[in-house]
This record gives structure tokens, sequence and C-alpha cells, in this order.
């Protein structure tokens, strides 16, 4: 029987492959450089925090940073009559700042509590170890509630207008408590772009700041211009001394 004819795929005696032929349409892809849009950085805003318990800020190198708020600590009433008491029995001073060779006095009043000296703003407040009762009291129900012990307290009055813990308790018109992170290295200490939060600090309202807190994170109540009623704001604190026999 004659043999069925067998399909080639070979190219004719003499014929070029049809990748090497010359009339062959030749497609040229034109490279265009485009250059990488930027990313545009946004300035983030400030987180408010009003909700009751405990928050947390951030987690670096140095540990959790978290913040406990509790409004209404102290039931308004009480809020009431301490907030007289102490307005009245607190021996209040006002500290002479000295800057460039000028002098002024702080806005606010002030007052120490505790066995060791303190330091701040390169003003050093003598030891007191004279607690007034009230302050005496509420030293306590703080302790109770945290879980943490206190030795010292910095008392401050607004007429108007390395793992530290720190608990605050605030009496008399409410205020905005402002928190930022500190900014990472690669920032060179540009604040414009780091984390924010705002917090109201209300009568009777106690706030723990606890954790890497006071390492990562910096915080102010800002100046308000408008009137404002009397504020007076306890912050709770365990000092330490230092090597060499140096108070801090």
């Amino acid at each position: 029987a004659p043999k069925a004819p067998v399909a080639s795929s070979a190219a004719p005696a003499g014929a070029r492959p049809v990748w090497m032929r010359k009339d062959q349409p030749h497609t040229q892809k034109q490279f265009v450089f485009e250059k990488p849009s930027e990313v545009e950085r946004r300035v983030p805003e400030a987180a408010v925090i009003d909700k009751p318990g405990v928050h947390e800020l951030s987690q670096g190198p140095t540990g959790m940073s978290r913040i406990h708020l509790v409004p209404g600590f102290i039931d308004s009433e009480q809020a009431d009559w301490m907030f007289e008491q102490l307005l009245q029995d607190i021996p209040w001073g006002q500290r002479t700042h000295v800057r460039q060779e000028v002098s002024f006095e702080e806005p606010r009043l002030t007052s120490w509590y505790g066995e060791l000296p303190y330091t701040y703003s390169r003003i050093t407040m003598q030891p007191n170890p004279n607690w007034h009762p009230v302050l005496s009291m509420l030293r306590e129900r703080v302790e109770e509630f945290s879980g943490y012990t206190f030795n010292s307290l910095l008392c401050n009055l607004y007429r108007n207008e390395k793992d530290t813990v720190i608990a605050s308790l605030s009496f008399g018109a409410t205020r905005t408590f402002e928190m930022r992170k500190k900014p990472s290295p690669e920032e060179n200490g540009d604040y414009t772009y780091v984390e924010r939060r705002r917090i109201p600090l209300g009568h009777g309202t106690l706030l723990v700041m606890e954790g890497a807190t006071q390492e990562d994170w910096q915080h102010r109540v800002p100046k308000e211009y408008h009137s404002r009623d009397a504020r007076i704001n306890l912050t709770f604190r365990m000092i330490y001394p230092e090597s060499g026999g140096v108070w801090k």
C-alpha cells in the first residue's frame, strides 16, 4: 500500500530560519524613563483619648508606652471640697527663671512634697516631708488603685487663663493634656510627622503614665488665652537618689 505523505517542518534547502530573515518586521520597544512619584507625607491628626481604661500608645526598643485614664476617680462632690482645701492650705510659691540674663516669674504656682529635693528646669525644690492630710489620703488611694508606690508629689496651681511611673490627678477646670511621640533618629529631631494624642482631664480625673511613656513621649498642657477657671494638678512620683550622693 502506498505510504501516506509525511508532513515536514524542515525549511527548503538554502532557506534561512524565520528569526534570521531580514524581511521580517522588527518591533522596537522604546524605553521611557519615568521619575518615581514622591510619596506625600501628611501630618497625622492628634487622636483623642477620652474613654476610660488602659490605652497602649506605642511599642519600641525601650518597651511599651501606655496610659490608664480614670475619669471620675474622685467623685465631683469630694473633688469640690478637696479643691478648696488644697487651694487654701498648700504653701504655694512662684518660681523665678533666668534666661539670657533676663529673669521672669513662672505663671503657675507650685509646691513640692517629699523627703528628697527635686530639680527641674535648673531650679531645685527643697525637701518637704510635711504632707497635707488631704494629699496623704490621695496618695494612699492612688497607690492602692495603681499598685505603684510614690514618695513625692509636685503640686501645680494654674490660677487662670528610666522606666518611670507618674500618676496625675486633676481638680477644677478641664484642660487638654497633649502628648507627642519623640521622633526616630532618622527624623533628625523633626516633630512634624510624629504621633500625637489629646486627652481631656476633667475634675477628679486620674491619669497614670507608665512603661516607656516618659522616655518615648513628651507631654504638656498648652496655654489657653481665653478665660479659664482655676485648676490644680497633682503629679505623684517616685524619686531616687543618683549615684555619688547627688539627688535628682
